[in-house]
């Protein structure tokens, strides 16, 4: 593939997307999320110097995705908000915020058939590189394990310590991170917060919730808590703090 990286800043407006990213790449309850809804539009908008396209030249269409953010952190572990992605998003776009000092990831995506080749690696490297074309020289990210939905009931602190037996991760998404020098810092426990309707969960999630209780729902990273006396269905999801070395 020969690849171009631009940023949206730098190629602006709607450019031609591979058929498999213009379908969901999340489970559908990960759309819902109270916080992105309601500031996901201003994080396009007014960071797009942060956002960067994988574009294909003999394709001829975009095959990945990169969103991140400039954010605050004073370099101690503790200050790093177990509210994660909503944390950060929402800290960015309030008022008096204090003066970015990092650049937070906040997704990647690529299209299927371009996956287990190496754009990842090198998606995060682009990341990281806007960051330092303007003067945000630490990436920070809340990442979410890509094989943690296999292992809902096991707590995230435990699943970040599985290794392979040549010791890197047993999860493919934090061993892309590590290869590249990041280290695990801490559990964001609730990163994204997604409540709805009984109802409305049933329908994303295509299952019937009869009582109340916690269920494994496809794609969840932890159980769903289903309350049907008060109607409400209520994800927490954690993610796994990693901070790449600066360059």
């Amino acid at each position: 593939m020969a690849l171009q990286f631009p940023t949206r800043a730098e190629r602006p407006g709607r450019l031609p997307h591979a058929a498999s990213l213009r379908e969901r790449v999340w489970p559908e309850f990960m759309y819902h999320d109270p916080v992105l809804e309601r500031l996901f539009d201003r994080v396009i908008g007014e960071d797009a110097e942060f956002h960067f396209y994988v574009w294909d030249d003999e394709r001829e269409e975009v095959v990945g995705a990169g969103h991140a953010v400039p954010a605050w952190w004073d370099g101690d572990a503790a200050s790093l908000p177990d509210g994660g992605i909503d944390a950060v998003v929402e800290a960015r776009f309030a008022e008096g915020a204090p003066d970015p000092t990092v650049l937070c990831a906040l997704q990647i995506v690529i299209a299927p058939e371009c996956r287990a080749k190496g754009l990842s690696s090198r998606m995060i490297q682009r990341m990281a590189e806007i960051g330092r074309d303007h003067g945000l020289d630490t990436l920070i990210a809340p990442v979410r394990p890509n094989l943690k939905h296999r292992y809902p009931l096991t707590p995230m602190e435990r699943y970040i310590r599985w290794r392979r037996p040549d010791g890197t991760h047993l999860d493919p998404w934090l061993r892309t991170h590590e290869r590249l020098g990041a280290e695990i810092v801490k559990v964001a426990p609730q990163s994204t917060r997604v409540p709805g309707p009984v109802g409305e969960w049933e329908e994303w999630t295509e299952m019937t919730f009869p009582e109340t209780g916690a269920y494994v729902v496809p794609g969840a990273l932890v159980p769903v808590e289903i309350d049907r006396e008060r109607d409400e269905g209520l994800y927490v999801e954690p993610n796994v703090w990693m901070v790449h070395p600066a360059g």
